[in-house]
């Protein structure tokens, strides 16, 4: 089956939180899920660029060109591109409204639904006092999932040493501190209200890299997650409903499904040295 018999089409798609320029991105799993995921309206929603870590150092493999050029191929090929920058690329609010490449640079936009509800879509960075409120202190807390990512790399690395699959130990020590836990629960309610606010029936976002569909008050709720530890995309189908797509959960499907085929053993009779004289 070719990559286009096979590719799945969505009348939306919502990516967020890519950090290109982040060595924790994986760009080549997002690569992977653009080759088999179209749609006619795609929203990048906030950190697709890393712009803290990029003033730190540079790093920018092939493979994060190559996420930018996929998306303006699919920019090209029709589909409408709309970037909401989020807090790591700020710099790009300075350029609200403008087109690159056939992409559109907007604050925040609202959506509507082919069943015509209408949803907030934003990065969510706005709603995180820490970002807003305390830059150094944001910048530390960076740092610091920084260092939970580098322990994951090694822990898994180890993992797969051992036959087991991929597990997020920063995922986990997110949802097990009390702390985090709250704000998480904080942000999702603080988003779900602004949207209320706004007259919408719900809200897109990304920022905290903890991908859900959930609903509060009737307001629906919706995070993209990310793609430097879960590798998650929401997209809406032809019927307005929203599908929350865990990629690498897929890939290791997928790579379970390929181990598990037979191997062809060749019939060929083995032929001894001693025979063969």
């Amino acid at each position: 089956m070719t990559d286009e018999a096979a590719t799945r089409h969505f009348r939306t798609l919502f990516i967020s939180d890519i950090h290109l320029g982040a060595k924790a991105a994986q760009a080549d799993m997002l690569i992977d899920f653009l080759r088999f995921h179209d749609a006619e309206k795609i929203y990048l929603v906030g950190d697709i660029v890393d712009g803290w870590r990029l003033k730190r150092s540079w790093n920018w493999p092939q493979s994060h060109n190559d996420v930018v050029q996929k998306l303006l191929r699919k920019a090209r090929k029709g589909a409408t591109v709309i970037y909401v920058p989020g807090n790591h690329d700020e710099f790009l609010r300075d350029f609200t409204g403008r087109h690159f490449g056939g992409v559109e640079v907007k604050l925040n936009d609202v959506h509507v639904t082919a069943d015509g509800r209408r949803f907030l879509v934003m990065h969510g960075d706005e709603f995180d006092v820490v970002v807003r409120n305390a830059r150094v202190i944001a910048y530390l807390g960076d740092w610091a999932y920084d260092a939970a990512i580098a322990i994951n790399l090694v822990f898994n690395k180890i993992r797969r040493r051992l036959g087991f699959p991929y597990w997020s130990f920063s995922s986990w020590a997110k949802l097990k501190v009390k702390n985090a836990v709250n704000f998480i629960g904080a942000f999702e309610s603080a988003l779900a209200e602004e949207a209320h606010k706004m007259g919408c029936d719900g809200v897109i976002c990304g920022h905290i890299h903890h991908a859900q569909l959930a609903e509060y008050s009737n307001i629906a709720y919706v995070n993209t997650g990310d793609w430097v530890e879960s590798c998650t995309a929401v997209a809406e189908r032809h019927d307005g409903s929203f599908e929350l797509i865990r990629w690498s959960e897929v890939v290791r499907a997928r790579a379970r499904a390929k181990s598990a085929q037979p191997r062809i053993v060749s019939e060929q009779p083995i032929v001894r040295p001693t025979e063969a004289a």
